[in-house]
């Protein structure tokens, strides 16, 4: 049997509501040891470690935290986690923290394990182990936070167990954020969930990527996307709808810790678009604020305030188009 725990609760306006409603995330809660090295090392080598800690993921958890800093209400819907250390682990970290979520023990599933190790590049390099039968208690979660929602967040990797929540959503006429990371060209992915898909995510600094931001973007509205956001890590960013494309130049900033910069950038995406920013400002902040967010391990987020201000000195070109 699942059971609940504890409860912790502490661009352009097209029709979204205002932050007055919750952002609902949807996903899989992981339990994570982020480890911060200066470099990683080579095959069958090794490297000192600076930093080793508890935490958790994966992205939906960690954009609803994250809205929860940047001033925004939020929800994590999240898959049970196990009887077992890692759960107790992450359920006392996410606790401490102040995740907004109800978190399940179910004692027939293992908890969901990741190592994270992040390097000054901006890098990471990461493991996990997750099973079908985790996956699936996300079929069981109870949606009825949707009821008061202005926006739904999910991950295309937690695969059709993020069905039920996104049509959901669309029979509600709420907002749907879709992390879509490096599956552009995956054509089952893209039909399964773009029809129920407002703004989708994707991120260009992985080593297989071989398109450039504009041919990405072109693909994600031909299928039907309204809203595209491609990142690219120090390359900065590129938002297109149908009537604009806003590229951003990224700040350089002292990297500490590159994980959880896209989350970042979902969240400070989301929070902006709901107080009716346009997709130029929405775009600035949300390239400042993941940027910053890299000068420091874990999941902190810079201010609203320092945000905006580092958002307006950003080099920015914006193309209309019909």
């Amino acid at each position: 049997m699942s059971t609940p725990i504890y409860n912790q609760t502490t661009h352009q306006n097209d029709g979204f509501t205002g932050p007055e409603g919750t952002v609902v995330c949807f996903g899989v809660l992981s339990y994570l040891q982020l480890m911060l090295v200066e470099q990683v090392p080579i095959h069958n080598g090794g490297n000192t470690i600076r930093q080793l800690t508890d935490s958790y993921g994966d992205d939906a958890a960690i954009v609803s935290g994250m809205l929860q800093q940047l001033g925004q209400k939020s929800k994590f819907i999240p898959s049970a986690v196990g009887d077992d250390d890692l759960g107790r682990k992450v359920t006392a970290t996410v606790s401490r923290l102040g995740i907004p979520v109800d978190v399940r023990i179910d004692s027939s599933v293992d908890t969901v394990a990741e190592l994270s190790i992040s390097d000054p590049s901006g890098a990471r390099t990461y493991f996990y182990q997750r099973t079908p039968e985790l996956m699936a208690t996300l079929d069981s979660a109870d949606l009825s936070p949707l009821d008061n929602a202005s926006f739904l967040y999910v991950d295309w990797y937690d695969g059709d167990h993020i069905l039920r929540a996104m049509e959901s959503a669309a029979q509600s006429k709420i907002p749907v954020f879709m992390n879509l990371e490096s599956q552009y060209l995956n054509k089952e992915v893209l039909a399964k969930f773009a029809p129920y898909t407002d703004v989708c995510q994707v991120s260009v600094d992985q080593p297989e990527s071989n398109y450039d931001m504009e041919s990405i973007s072109s693909i994600l509205l031909h299928s039907g996307i309204p809203t595209a956001l491609i990142t690219g890590g120090s390359n900065g960013s590129l938002s297109v709808n149908s009537s604009q494309k806003v590229r951003i130049t990224a700040p350089k900033v002292g990297v500490v810790d590159g994980n959880g910069a896209g989350s970042c950038f979902s969240a400070s995406y989301i929070y902006g678009s709901l107080r009716g920013w346009n997709l130029e400002r929405c775009s600035r902040f949300a390239t400042a604020q993941a940027s910053l967010k890299c000068r420091t391990p874990g999941y902190q987020v810079t201010s609203v305030a320092e945000g905006e201000r580092i958002a307006d000195t950003l080099q920015t070109k914006v193309d209309y188009h019909n």
